[in-house]
């Protein structure tokens, strides 16, 4: 039997890290990381650096792979990210097949929390459930970077007796959620928040929370989409790469 360990190590700040994911930290053999190009070395080094502070031993490992590419353009955004899944199960499961022995335990370190936006929860349950390896896996939540944005913004994401949304850019171009007043946004990569500059909302906005390079801007929309749109860009351009979310919070007035 093999035991993997998906652990949510949050959104950027070793000091995210929960007592739950120490502890699962230190059960670990190898740690599958998967590299996405030399623009997500900070990411690797931040991987690294919290097993180095919270791994009490010096008994592990990192087993090191290319991650898949997603294929574009695809047929429709659904279909994209099944194939770029199946792509990662082939891999996931080739990685635990050769580079675990019976009896190990492995982990995928994930940044923020496991059950949003990330699709390792779902590889893992489908490579045990194809029953080609004796696996069993478990989940450890994490401090997601919604859960940072609204502590750094000193905010909360609800108003009283209201709902809050979770939602994507993609999903936001639709048009703003009705029956809520406030929306978490991720994963946008069309600037979808400039679609609603002229109304009656405020934006919470955060790039790399808790991490060195954290940069947060909040304001009414129409006052600051300028400045966000173009803070974005630059600090793509200067890091290769973004980790951004924001909440809208539409005016009571």
């Amino acid at each position: 039997m093999k035991k993997i360990l998906i652990i949510g190590i949050g959104a950027g700040n070793p000091e995210y890290v929960t007592i739950q994911a120490v502890n699962a930290l230190n059960q670990v053999d190898v740690f599958f990381i998967l590299e996405k190009g030399a623009a997500m070395g900070k990411l690797l080094a931040l991987r690294k650096e919290i097993c180095q502070r919270y791994i009490t031993h010096s008994d592990y490992r990192f087993v090191q792979a290319q991650s898949p590419a997603r294929i574009r353009p695809a047929p429709d955004h659904v279909s994209g990210i099944e194939d770029l899944n199946r792509d990662k199960e082939a891999l996931f499961e080739q990685l635990i097949a050769a580079d675990m022995a019976d009896g190990e335990c492995g982990a995928f370190l994930i940044w923020g929390d496991p059950a949003l936006y990330d699709s390792t929860v779902r590889i893992i349950e489908t490579i045990a459930e194809r029953g080609n390896l004796d696996l069993e896996y478990e989940v450890i939540p994490g401090i997601s970077s919604i859960q940072a944005l609204a502590a750094r913004h000193k905010i909360t994401l609800n108003q009283i007796g209201a709902a809050v949304e979770i939602t994507t850019g993609r999903k936001l171009a639709e048009g703003f959620p009705e029956h809520v007043e406030s929306v978490v946004v991720m994963l946008d990569e069309i600037d979808a928040y400039k679609l609603f500059v002229d109304q009656d909302i405020d934006i919470y906005w955060g790039a790399y929370v808790g991490t060195p390079d954290e940069i947060l801007i909040s304001g009414k929309l129409k006052d600051v989409a300028g400045e966000i749109e173009r803070t974005r860009a630059e600090a793509r351009l200067a890091n290769g790469w973004i980790m951004d979310s924001y909440l809208l919070r539409r005016g009571r007035g």
